[in-house]
């Protein structure tokens, strides 16, 4: 329409038109005069709406479901991208191939109690903290990595994050004097705390003091509230030693980690706690013990002694 006197005077006189209907529908309410000609365009425009949201519905509800998964997907796709690009980092050769392989037993332990980790190299030793029990990654805030996160690698539990910068963190160590973990007894569900006592056994309190237990028994850790600072069910140790109930509140044992402290190399920080307690899964399986060889010792008689009947004098 050309842009006139004529055509402006009728876009008013059509807009005064449909106010006009607008306030006789409102003022009319369910007798209103326009109410037919509403229902006659819902019959003829409904189906076409209709199909319209068929069509958009499953799209909208396909949005929406990747939206509620789309976190912990895109986390664990990152996670397994960083970790596949780790890998790669590695390389080859005799001493790369044994770390690909601690990367790999890693792995599969993070897959068994579903953690999402990050993987990352041991770069130092005691970082700038005096005599403690640390070690310092190459992961920090710019990976994802913040304070209180559980730290594993393919034996079990190496520690906690305590420090983090843009591009590293500082782990204490299971064995640290200053570090304690909740654990669990496989089984039994006896709970207790461990503590480190730098190169010797984990030192673990049982809340039962009358606890079942014996040498060889294994733990793993209890986890804490909202996974911080310890997610459930990581590999702890082995007991070493009970020591005798002396009718006191609680019961020590010692417990030799699973973890060789002295030689990190490859770990894991868990960034993505499990849905649900792993309990026992976690675990690598029971050795099988070993058959006591036996000896058995035939005499034969010597010649004289059969045709005497006798021992030889």
């Amino acid at each position: 329409m050309r842009d006139t006197k004529e055509s402006r005077l009728l876009l008013v006189l059509l807009i005064a038109i449909a106010f006009a209907l607008i306030t006789v529908d409102i003022r009319g309410g369910k007798n209103s005069p326009v109410d037919g000609a509403r229902q006659a365009a819902a019959t003829v425009f409904g189906p076409i709406e209709n199909g319209v949201s068929s069509a958009v519905d499953p799209v909208g509800n396909a949005v929406s479901a990747i939206r509620d998964s789309g976190e912990r997907h895109d986390r664990l796709a990152a996670l397994e991208k960083e970790n596949a690009a780790l890998k790669a980092k590695l390389g080859s050769g005799d001493r790369n191939r044994s770390r690909l392989n601690q990367l790999d037993r890693m792995l599969k332990l993070a897959g068994d109690g579903q953690y999402g980790i990050k993987g990352a190299e041991v770069i130092a030793i005691g970082a700038a903290q005096g005599f403690s029990w640390t070690i310092t990654i190459d992961a920090g805030a710019n990976d994802g990595i913040k304070r209180d996160m559980t730290v594993l690698n393919a034996d079990g539990l190496v520690g906690r994050v305590t420090t983090v910068g843009p591009n590293s963190s500082t782990v204490l160590l299971a064995n640290d004097p200053d570090f304690t973990v909740g654990t669990r007894m496989e089984g039994s569900d006896e709970l207790g705390f461990a503590s480190g006592q730098g190169d010797r056994p984990l030192r673990v309190q049982l809340l039962n003091a009358k606890a079942d237990v014996k040498k060889g028994d294994r733990l793993v850790t209890f986890g804490s509230e909202a996974d911080k600072p310890f997610v459930p069910g990581v590999p702890v140790g082995v007991v070493s030693r009970v020591d005798p109930s002396g009718g006191d509140l609680t019961r020590t044992v010692y417990v030799t980690p699973f973890v060789g402290f002295t030689k990190l190399d490859i770990v894991g920080v868990v960034v993505q706690g499990p849905k649900k307690d792993p309990r026992d899964e976690v675990l690598p399986p029971k050795p099988k013990p070993t058959p006591t060889p036996t000896v058995t010792v035939t005499v034969t008689p010597s010649a004289d002694a059969t045709a005497t009947g006798r021992p030889q004098q």
